[in-house]
């Protein structure tokens, strides 16, 4: 268990109230399942089959669980319904466990490269500026010097809206008028970090998806543009999904995927939704980490997401 998960061993009344409709939904779903019956037959796995897929884990991931639990009872011969569900948080634990790092991650914590360059992805309506603004809150916090680029010049209000959030945490935000070129709001970003000597760099990027030939074009140019001030940037791409939009987050994911290298996830709005598995589905089916989820609108509410801690909380 990572540092962070043993923090969280206790109780993290944040993440348990984020995760509380999903929790809700899951298990009342479970519970009908498994009613009246002693053992793990194939009749209970079907129904559980059914739960976990419209729990929003997804077909591949939910089919890479049935097989784990098959596989057990297969070896230990007679399971019973009382132990299904410690045998099912010990394979949910094992799937998010293979995506994390080995090193848990730390808003205080030093970065390789200075300054450490995040480019933020992710289509309009997810809560991309917003988790923008609550990671700048957070790694100012921990004493990091962060700078904000405004780079979705495409859509009504996001440049305002990333002006609230950088006035609200104090940061420095590089903008021009609606309309500009994203490439040359990066580079004006890049340069501005270097001369302040900030510690991290969150860019805002447009988040269309209707041609993805032309998103595709515009975040390489994009990315082109910063590496020729700061070698390697962005160090990061972080891909921002909605929870609650469930099989749609699939689909996003896809996209900008194949749209460029993406490196992280943010998955917001869990708190308002009952579709938490997505978090278990996005992550085993793409191979990339969840780094955040948001469990409400608090400026702290966007948590730094530990396997450990979620399953623990989801279980519990």
């Amino acid at each position: 268990m990572s540092i962070l998960g043993k923090l969280f061993s206790g109780e993290d009344p944040q993440l348990n109230k984020g995760l509380e409709a999903t929790k809700k939904s899951f298990f009342s779903k479970l519970g009908t399942a498994i009613a009246g019956r002693s053992e793990v037959d194939v009749a209970v796995l079907d129904d559980l089959e059914e739960v976990l897929i419209t729990a929003d884990v997804g077909v591949p991931t939910t089919l890479k669980i049935i097989d784990a639990i098959e596989a057990r009872v297969a070896k230990d011969k007679y399971l019973g319904t009382q132990e299904l569900k410690a045998i099912l948080q010990e394979e949910i634990q094992a799937i998010l466990a293979a995506q994390e790092t080995e090193t848990a991650f730390s808003f205080s914590q030093n970065f390789p490269d200075k300054p450490h360059v995040i480019m933020v992805v992710g289509v309009n309506g997810v809560g991309k500026t917003t988790t923008i603004g609550k990671l700048s809150h957070q790694f100012t916090q921990a004493g990091k010097k962060v700078v904000l680029g405004a780079a979705d010049t495409f859509r009504a209000g996001a440049i305002d809206q990333l002006q609230v959030w950088a006035d609200r945490s104090n940061v420095a935000l590089v903008r021009q008028e609606m309309g500009s070129d994203p490439a040359s709001v990066a580079f004006d970003t890049i340069q501005s970090a270097v001369s302040q000597n900030a510690d991290v760099v969150l860019i805002d990027t447009a988040g269309r998806l209707h041609n993805k030939v032309n998103l595709m074009n515009e975040l390489t140019k994009v990315k082109r543009v910063m590496d020729k001030i700061v070698p390697n940037a962005p160090h990061e791409v972080l891909l921002v999904l909605d929870g609650s939009t469930g099989q749609n987050a699939f689909e996003q994911a896809k996209q900008f995927t194949a749209a460029t290298e993406v490196s992280a996830l943010a998955i917001t709005k869990l708190d308002g939704t009952a579709k938490g598995g997505v978090v278990m589905g996005i992550s085993d089916q793409f191979n990339i980490p969840v780094k955040f989820i948001g469990v409400g609108e608090g400026i702290e509410d966007l948590k730094i997401f530990d396997s450990s801690a979620f399953v623990h909380s989801f279980f519990n």
